[in-house]
């Protein structure tokens, strides 16, 4: 009996990822599995450049908008969804395609999640206040010093997840990268075949200079808004790009220009951040000449009739 085949489609912000697995889906007959962090949430929507309506129509999509923007979905929590969502399509005799570009996500995916110390909530309500109190900046400079690591590949605006890795290490005494190498789940009984878009810089900073803008027009102040009236300006997702300056200008701290810009700026630095996350992963297929769309389709078609035939 052959082994299903799995494809993920992974790469930095506005890199294409939707497009191509879209093409891919109705050329194979797939099904796509989100792998964004923030996709998860519903209500938010402008800021995370979902599949549209019609799209979603189109080809089947799974792990979008399957939780309130007031609830945790933690990187266990969607490695569990995920493998049950890729069983169910490999089941039906469809082929899971999971797309995106949450690093972790994806690690928590494929490779499984070590066995860390159970959650303290006491611990991490503390840091919290300490986040509160003194700044993000203060948090990752304790998460340098303990785990330099994970520093590097979290945000320090990214407020729960340096939360997380702190309290990790802490109740471990272990840094959680360390950890991360012992005991992990690998994800079994697929023949996985990782496909890696990396556009040229220039062309790929256009692309989010321009998506960044367009999120301004297309209304995300007004769902920003709409967000903090109904939950809240401290629901973590908030804390993403966009949603994160579009609350600094609604509260005057900056204009929607300085908005903009902070924005682009923020998704190209998190686009690098994702490259260096994404150039550890394992035997990636990387995808580099983007002379045209059709170009980038034949030859990620190319790589998966290949794979099947392994």
């Amino acid at each position: 009996m052959s082994v299903p085949l799995l494809v993920v489609i992974l790469g930095p912000t506005a890199s294409g990822k939707t497009a191509l697995s879209l093409h891919l889906a109705d050329r194979m007959q797939g099904e796509i599995v989100s792998c964004d962090s923030v996709a998860i949430y519903r209500e938010i929507e402008i800021g995370t450049a979902k599949p549209s309506k019609e799209e979603r129509r189109r080809v089947p999509h799974h792990l979008i908008d399957i939780a309130g923007p007031e609830e945790l979905v933690t990187a266990g929590d969607y490695s569990r969804l995920s493998r049950q969502a890729i069983a169910d399509i490999a089941a039906r005799g469809h082929l899971p395609i999971v797309v995106g570009g949450s690093g972790l996500y994806l690690r928590a995916l494929l490779e499984g999640l070590f066995a860390g110390p159970p959650r303290s909530e006491e611990l991490r309500t503390r840091l919290r206040e300490r986040a509160a109190e003194r700044g993000s900046e203060y948090l990752h400079k304790i998460l340098r010093r303990i785990d330099p690591a994970a520093a590097q590949t979290i945000h320090a605006n990214d407020v729960p997840k340096v939360v997380r890795a702190l309290e990790v290490s802490i109740s471990a005494r272990a840094p959680m990268t360390g950890l991360w190498q012992q005991g992990r789940d690998a994800l079994q009984g697929f023949n996985i075949l990782r496909i890696g878009l990396n556009p040229d810089r220039e062309s790929l900073y256009a692309r989010i200079n321009q998506r960044a803008r367009e999120m301004f027009s297309a209304g995300l102040l007004e769902e920003t808004r709409m967000l903090i009236d109904r939950y809240g300006s401290s629901v973590w997702p908030l804390n993403s790009l966009g949603y994160k300056q579009a609350m600094q200008h609604l509260r005057g701290e900056i204009s929607l220009e300085q908005a903009i810009v902070a924005a682009q700026q923020g998704h190209r630095n998190y686009a690098k951040r994702q490259m260096t996350w994404f150039r550890r992963e394992p035997e990636v297929h990387w995808i580099t000449e983007f002379g045209s769309e059709a170009a980038v389709q034949k030859r990620a078609m190319d790589l998966i009739n290949s794979k099947a035939q392994d």
